[in-house]
């Protein structure tokens, strides 16, 4: 009888323990935060947050108020929830009805007309729309993670300190009664350039929005940790593994392709802060970025960049394609980096369509257990054959971005049969194996030839 009653006991803390951690839908936006073990974001109500962004990054400057609803919508149903944007692109800036953003081009004075009409009609000014399109974002659950200036103007001179004090707190102080900003220093910027402005621009908004997470957005091939870990106002990090093939990195690192490698890196340092790959190379652009007689990236590599960072650590992923984040359009006369779209059209590329299904299977199993974990394999490969490997509790997932056979050391799980499963990152399908037990060296063969884009997700429950 005692020995029965005990194992129903531990039967039950078995079960307790596999309950997932889901994110549950509420009325309205919450504050962000991060989590208590210091490796993602979660909800005020403790809920999990996957970060699954889009770069729309001049969505302030050019976009018409129908334009910023129809993308907005867009990337909301398609399964969104941060947009990463520029409020400055230029100390210049203008928005696509003719309002300047500055006074004299000087941060330190926004151009601000009294009075606030933008809910009914046209706006006063450049920041009533911005206020426009941040709460029409906020409607349909989107974050807006804000880069305050983009980051030449910083390195290029345009920018003093004192402006950039007087600028960070002026913009923290509009929007720091919104749940839903996200703020991101820098942009697109080596952190060594102009260091102390970097600092005083994260200094001001978090001493003046304390409630706001921040982050700060590097040059290609660099991560936020190079320069800013340690610095009071970092909350978390951010990698920009950038637009090159393995053969035209020719930095330091040399890490190519392999945007899990910075999350590795991210990973160890301490305190434990999240990390993210922030800027991958995006849909639709070419091979390097400059050169538009190189291939184009396209939605295998955007799927490989995702499990990759994901597996390997990051708290979420975002997505980027070439015309989406120029808004490119038929009122361009040319467009950046060879885009072969306009926007309305690259807004449902594959890509964009498959991202959903990244946060939907990590949201499918403990959230804030998991962890990366190359233990499980037992063989691995290098660049397109490599593997990665997290799991959480009672459960484990590896991904494949080949589709070719996967050798798991089973005696990573506590339970005695483990249930295995197949993933498609194209469409979200699951196909069930087998039980299997856990003891040696189980081999998994994907579905379908070995070749690049047939990635699978093995997925390993504890029975």
């Amino acid at each position: 009888m005692f020995k029965k009653l005990a194992l129903g006991v531990i039967a039950l803390l078995l079960m307790v323990a596999c309950v997932s951690k889901k994110a549950t839908k509420k009325e309205g936006l919450s504050l962000l935060k991060i989590s208590e073990n210091g490796r993602f974001m979660e909800d005020e109500s403790g809920d999990p947050f996957f970060w699954l962004g889009d770069t729309g990054w001049l969505l302030f400057s050019k976009m018409t108020r129908e334009e910023a609803d129809q993308y907005l919508t867009n990337r909301a149903e398609l399964g969104f929830n941060v947009i990463q944007v520029m409020v400055l692109h230029t100390i210049g800036a203008k928005n696509v009805y003719g309002d300047s953003a500055l006074i004299k081009n000087n941060v330190a004075f926004p151009l601000i007309t009294e009075g606030n009409d933008f809910k009914d009609s046209v706006q006063y000014d450049f920041w009533d729309n911005v206020d426009y399109v941040v709460d029409l974002a906020a409607e349909k659950g989107l974050y807006m993670a804000m880069v305050p200036v983009w980051g030449n103007n910083v390195k290029d001179g345009y920018v003093s300190r004192d402006e950039a004090a007087t600028y960070s707190k002026w913009l923290a102080n509009r929007y720091k009664d919104r749940t839903n900003i996200i703020w991101l220093n820098g942009g697109d910027t080596f952190g060594s350039d102009s260091t102390a402005t970097w600092n005083i621009i994260g200094n001001g908004l978090n001493d003046t929005d304390p409630n706001h997470l921040i982050t700060f957005h590097p040059r290609g091939r660099c991560s936020s940790t190079d320069w800013f870990h340690n610095e009071k106002w970092m909350d978390f990090n951010m990698v920009q593994s950038g637009h090159r093939r393995y053969d035209q990195d020719d930095t330091e690192r040399a890490y190519g392709q392999d945007n899990w490698r910075y999350m590795e890196d991210d990973y160890k340092m301490t305190p434990a802060k999240p990390t993210i790959d922030g800027e991958p190379s995006y849909e639709g652009i070419p091979q390097g970025l400059h050169d538009t007689n190189q291939p184009f990236w396209n939605d295998d590599d955007v799927r490989r960049y995702a499990y990759w960072s994901v597996f390997a650590g990051a708290f979420g992923y975002t997505y980027g394609h070439s015309a989406v984040m120029q808004f490119y359009s038929e009122k361009d006369k040319e467009p950046a980096y060879g885009a072969k779209l306009y926007w309305q059209q690259a807004v449902n590329e594959p890509g964009a369509k498959q991202m959903k299904y990244v946060k939907q299977l990590m949201l499918s199993r403990d959230f804030f257990s998991r962890v990366p974990d190359q233990s499980l394999l037992a063989e691995n490969g290098e660049k397109y054959s490599y593997k990665v490997a997290t799991k959480g509790n009672c459960y484990a997932m590896i991904y494949t971005y080949i589709g070719d056979e996967i050798a798991v050391n089973m005696d990573q799980f506590s339970s005695s049969k483990v249930k295995a499963s197949w993933f498609n990152p194209r469409n979200g399908e699951i196909k069930e194996i087998k039980e299997v037990s856990n003891t040696g060296v189980a081999r998994f063969d994907a579905p379908g030839e070995t070749e690049e884009g047939n990635d699978w997700v093995l997925i390993l429950d504890e029975v």
